[in-house]
């Protein structure tokens, strides 16, 4: 059997990111989100690891964390980190859940894995922009954006990747740009355009940028004048399995009736 087409261009990835500017405000808050959660886990790290393609922002952070790029496989060692940071790139991943069981088996037993990632909310506004414009202009619908995973479903790789206590939750960001094009140069900036395998291989017809730009200005454009663009951070946590951690007690093994508990009284369901 032929393995499944990649759905991401990993050569167009790269020149992508190569072509990136020094701050990439998606990543630094990234950045700002592993430091705070850190701060409220009660543990002290000693090795870390940070997937990533922009390393040097974290180095300026962490400056003792291992940072290796999210090829396909990992450079990461069995068992050899207590925390892995996966940082912006499982979206870009043609295989989301061997990223996350590879940053599980590079953890130590009750290691911590965090996992940031853009959700599924991401950039709806120029989706219905653009797509109504290539309708409109072509009759047609191009791969243009990339879908990314719902909270519910990206949660669910983590237990997939064999974690514990698995714990998914987002924050959606809102950025303001003056046009369409300032909002095209920042995902330019961040190295976040189009690298779909499927995407067209010859520059997008004026005509679509035109009418998309005044799609987007007439559905969004603020009382303020500018036009918002939402950026959904995803944030899975989950912890390599240990025998320390806690564990859900086995079914009939409860020693108190839940009814008497509840102080209420028990009764019998209807065939």
């Amino acid at each position: 059997m032929n393995a499944a087409p990649a759905l991401f261009d990993r050569s167009a990835l790269s020149r992508n990111r190569a072509r990136a500017g020094h701050d990439p405000f998606l990543h630094r808050l990234a950045v700002d989100e592993v430091e705070d959660r850190l701060t409220m886990v009660n543990r002290t790290f000693t090795s870390m690891a940070v997937v990533t393609p922009f390393a040097g922002l974290w180095t300026s952070r962490f400056a003792d964390a291992v940072c290796v790029p999210d090829d396909e496989t990992l450079g990461l060692g069995v068992g050899e980190h207590d925390l892995v940071v996966h940082a912006m790139a499982l979206h870009w991943a043609n295989d989301p859940v061997g990223q996350l069981i590879q940053c599980c088996r590079a953890l130590r037993p009750d290691g911590l894995l965090l996992a940031i990632c853009l959700g599924g909310q991401t950039l709806t506004e120029l989706r219905q922009a653009l797509s109504q414009a290539e309708i409109a202009e072509t009759g047609g619908l191009s791969p243009r954006i990339a879908p990314m995973g719902e909270i519910r479903d990206l949660g669910g790789l983590l237990q997939r990747a064999g974690l514990a206590l698995p714990v998914a939750d987002s924050v959606v960001i809102t950025a303001e740009y003056h046009d369409l094009l300032h909002l095209m140069r920042d995902l330019r900036a961040m190295g976040e355009t189009n690298a779909l395998s499927e995407r067209l291989r010859r520059p997008t017809r004026r005509a679509v940028i035109a009418r998309a730009a005044a799609l987007y200005d007439a559905g969004f454009r603020t009382p303020r004048g500018t036009l918002p663009a939402s950026f959904e951070i995803v944030t899975l946590t989950g912890w390599a399995p240990a025998d320390s951690q806690p564990r859900p007690l086995r079914p009939g093994s409860a020693q108190q009736r839940l009814a008497d508990a509840l102080a209420t009284q028990e009764s019998r369901l209807q065939d």
